[in-house]
Order: structure tokens, then C-alpha cells, then sequence
């Protein structure tokens, strides 16, 4: 590995699992100049998304928003929000992240960082997104709802959404995917999925991908193991009808 090289670092979601995100961060040991960047999905589940989120502000690590910082928001920002879509984000870990702040109150500070994400990041020959794009649909005509919430769609493009570059997502743990085990990764045409379900009970990986050497480090939440693999050893390839097989199986 190159030791003189800035490296290109990502980190799927770390879903309120600040503790496991520190010991995924020491095994990686960015350097000052190394740039790293969340795929979204700070929050919620886990037990300590404030000082999740409060780590990657005052290190100033980019961050793109995921689906469970958009329900946040979404709820914070509207008074006449119905409740029954604030019950659903609560049962889906909002009750963890609430419960993560001092006196149950999320500062503005916080809220105010949130706002200011964005939804992609194109870093050349890598493209950044929480979920992935809309395969019918003009990137510039993409929102927030297909880049924070789509799957099936994505995952099961026949052709890559950009031919020069890699999609990386999360929000869809990759044991989800078939032949697909706990810990290991998802690629499919043109895309790689490094969410890896910190939170799961079935898994506890925590994924981060060094671009630069090509090396993913995981952190298991649970556990506290740690385990670093060439992106070869660690990545599975995902065909578009075997999700869709396994879809129509579910279904029948």
C-alpha cells in the first residue's frame, strides 16, 4: 500500500454505532489530507448517533444525506406532519437518536449541518450517492426521493447508469442480495453496495473502502473484531435476474 498517495476513503452507514465507527476509523488511521466521506445513514438504530454525527462535523468529513437524516428532517421541518410518519420513523431508530441527545433535544447545530448535505458527491470515476439513481430517469432530473430511497430499480439496471463510473451506495444491507453473506459486498452492474448492516443482529459489519489500494476495512459493532480485506476477496457480483428471481420467489 502506498503510504505517500492521499487516499479516497468511504464509510457505509453507520446507523447510531459511534463506538464501532471508532474502531473502524483507527484501523484505517486517515491521515491529516486523506479525504473521507459517509455514504448517509449517520442516525438512527444504534445508540449514540449524536456522537456520531458530532464526530464528523468537527472533523469536517463529507457526508451525503441518507434516507433516515431526510425523515428527520422531514419531521422536524413541518408541524402538520401526520403521525403515523412520525410513529414509522421513530419504530425505525429515530427513538435511538432522540434518546442519544442531552435532554432529548437535538441541538440546531446539528440541524442546521443536516440541511446542508447533499444528496450526491461525483468524484471522477466514482459517483457517491446513499441509495442509487433512477435508471429511467435524466440524472438532472433526480431527486432526493430516488437518491436517499430507490432499490430494485437501480439494482437491477442491465447497464451501468454512468459508463465511466462506479456507483457506491448503501442504504440496502448486502446480505439482502442473493448469495450475498453477512460482511461481504454487493456489485452489480456498475454499482457496489458497502452497506454491510452495522445494526443487524445477522451482521454488525461496519464497512470502510479505501479507493486509493483498494482495501475495504470492517469493524464488527458486536464483537469489536476488526478484519481487512482486498476489495477481490471481500466483493460479490450481484446479476440483476437473480434479484429479480428471488423477488418474484418472495412474492409467489
Amino acid at each position: 500500500m502506498s503510504e505517500n498517495r492521499q487516499r479516497q476513503i468511504v464509510i457505509g452507514d453507520v446507523h447510531g454505532y459511534y463506538e464501532g465507527l471508532m474502531t473502524l476509523l483507527e484501523a484505517i488511521a486517515p491521515a491529516f489530507d486523506d479525504q473521507v466521506y459517509f455514504l448517509g445513514d449517520l442516525i438512527d438504530r444504534g445508540p449514540q448517533s449524536y456522537h456520531v454525527i458530532d464526530l464528523v462535523i468537527q472533523h469536517n468529513y463529507q457526508c451525503l444525506l441518507g434516507n433516515h437524516e431526510q425523515m428527520l428532517l422531514n419531521i422536524l421541518s413541518n408541524e402538520n406532519v401526520p403521525m403515523p410518519l412520525v410513529q414509522a420513523w421513530l419504530h425505525s431508530g429515530g427513538q435511538a437518536t432522540i434518546d442519544s441527545y442531552p435532554n432529548q433535544t437535538i441541538p440546531q447545530e446539528h440541524i442546521d449541518w443536516l440541511e446542508t448535505l447533499p444528496t450526491y458527491i461525483d468524484l471522477g470515476n466514482v459517483w457517491l450517492t446513499h441509495a442509487g439513481l433512477d435508471p429511467k430517469i435524466p440524472l438532472a432530473k433526480q431527486t432526493a426521493e430516488q437518491f436517499c430511497w430507490i432499490r430494485e430499480p437501480f439494482h437491477t439496471i442491465e447497464e451501468a447508469y454512468f459508463p465511466d463510473k462506479l456507483v457506491i451506495i448503501g442504504h440496502t444491507i448486502t446480505f439482502t442480495f442473493p448469495g450475498v453473506n453477512p460482511g461481504q459486498l454487493a456489485q452489480g452492474r456498475g454499482w457496489l453496495d458497502i452497506d454491510t448492516g452495522a445494526y443487524h443482529p445477522r451482521s454488525g459489519w461496519l464497512t470502510g473502502f479505501d479507493l486509493t489500494n483498494n482495501l475495504i476495512y470492517q469493524a464488527n459493532v458486536f464483537t469489536n473484531s476488526l478484519r481487512t480485506l482486498s476489495l477481490a476477496e471481500a466483493v460479490v457480483e450481484v446479476q440483476p435476474e437473480q434479484i429479480i428471481a428471488r423477488r418474484n420467489k418472495q412474492r409467489a
